[in-house]
């Protein structure tokens, strides 16, 4: 089988490197060990901080951005993942930096660097979600309890830190699931969300529409087993990453990884990539060659 690379929309970091600590040289060593892991386009991922540190990671990654070479997956861009959440869904964020999600704050630390933003919907005014896309943001609704996705691009990490499917009223997994105009993003790692939920999503929502996330942590692939993310300390068993108190952290599987997982269960589809070019405008930059048990035989780039 072959697949076009993947995009990764929505990671931390991986290999030792976290986004929210790295420095221009370690941004850049990670975009080009990634490539060789089948990623083609990444828009590494800040999770919430202060605004000062927000705006010099942004400019950190931005400057990687100028200095890459062919052989690096091309950094696309920053998804901001923080500051506008609802402290209901807060999920490993530190909520003392939580701001409202309004224009006059989002100008605070706007850049146009920024091209995927996740918030809170039920919070933001509407002037906030006109400006966004006026400027070609991608808006996705996460860390949230509202059902009305009017004005939203896509779902951040689909029933992970939103409110559930329920039989009475509304909730944003639900309506994630039956707006055929919003992109769901989905971690399928085994063990953000179960394999009869990912059944559901994948037989409900329409397969053009479904984008396979990582929402990886700086542990992935490295040998780290307890470290700081999120003000918060994180302790990675192998399997799962959690703080002391049990709140589930990202993911500590690359997309490569994830693939093989749901292939092995049967639940995987070259569409779920492919979806990732349509939602960006993207032009396939190379593919990747897989063996019948879903590991990597070859990229080419």
């Amino acid at each position: 089988m072959k697949t076009p690379l993947f995009i990764e929309q929505h990671f931390h970091g991986c290999y030792g490197i976290d986004f929210n600590k790295a420095s221009v040289d370690e941004v850049l060593e990670l975009s080009h060990r990634i490539l060789r892991e089948g990623v083609g386009y990444i828009f590494p991922t800040l999770v919430t901080d202060s605004l000062e540190n927000t705006k010099r990671q942004i400019k950190v990654i931005k400057d990687a951005a100028a200095k890459q070479t062919s052989d690096m997956a091309k950094i696309c861009g920053i998804h901001l993942e923080g500051i506008f959440l609802n402290l209901e869904k807060k999920g490993i964020h530190n909520s003392d930096y939580f701001m409202s999600p309004t224009l006059d704050n989002y100008k605070l630390l706007e850049d146009d660097f920024i091209k995927i933003i996740t918030l809170a919907p039920e919070l933001a005014d509407r002037e906030l979600l006109e400006y966004l896309h006026s400027y070609g943001v991608k808006v996705q609704a996460g860390h949230c309890i509202g059902s009305d996705l009017t004005g939203i691009d896509g779902t951040t990490h689909t029933f992970n830190a939103m409110s559930g499917i329920t039989h009475r009223g509304s909730s944003t997994a639900l309506s994630a699931l039956i707006n055929d105009n919003i992109y769901t993003e989905v971690i399928g790692d085994g063990v953000h969300v179960s394999d009869d939920a990912l059944r559901l999503l994948f037989k409900i929502k329409q397969m053009n529409k479904i984008i396979l996330v990582s929402d990886c942590l700086p542990c992935t692939h490295s040998d780290i087993k307890e470290f700081v993310f999120a003000d918060e300390k994180i302790y990675f068993d192998g399997s799962k990453a959690t703080s002391a108190q049990g709140t589930l952290a990202g993911s500590t599987k690359l997309l490569s990884d994830i693939a093989k997982i749901l292939g092995q269960k049967d639940l995987f589809s070259r569409q779920y990539i492919s979806n990732s070019y349509d939602y960006h405008n993207l032009s396939p930059l190379g593919e990747i060659e897989w063996d019948e048990d879903y590991n990597i035989v070859k990229v080419s780039y």
